[in-house]
């Protein structure tokens, strides 16, 4: 049975797709990747801003599905540029901390997101 996630807290979908879906019969949650815009329509215009928002959101969804932070195996960051590896990781690091176990987490330097403006997109998966 699969379960969709789209907290009605943070931005809704850009298109035909939920934020997550919950996979009862494989214990499988996978968050869509989440981009820096806050509920109301917001960009912020710096990296570690729109990282906060990013976690924000993909504990929403987690909360959602019934899991935490402590659930997620792997985190993929995506940054469209060298300079906002340092703010992304500081986010994802304090999101973690208390996390006795951290999760995977692989980051990659993107020529772009879905719009000019965004500059970080944070996805998840975790396992319950």
């Amino acid at each position: 049975m699969k379960l969709t996630l789209t907290p009605s807290t943070i931005h809704p979908p850009f298109g035909r797709y939920a934020h997550g879906v919950k996979a009862t019969g494989s214990g499988i949650l996978v968050a869509s990747g989440q981009l820096g815009i806050g509920p109301d329509g917001t960009v912020p215009a710096d990296a570690e801003a729109q990282a906060r928002i990013c976690m924000d959101s993909i504990v929403a969804i987690l909360r959602e599905g019934g899991l935490t932070l402590s659930d997620v195996v792997r985190l993929n960051a995506f940054v469209t540029h060298h300079d906002y590896f340092a703010p992304y990781m500081a986010v994802r690091d304090e999101y973690l901390a208390d996390l006795r176990q951290k999760p995977a987490s692989t980051l990659v330097v993107a020529a772009g997101l879905s719009r000019p403006e965004f500059l970080v997109e944070i996805e998840a998966t975790a396992v319950f």
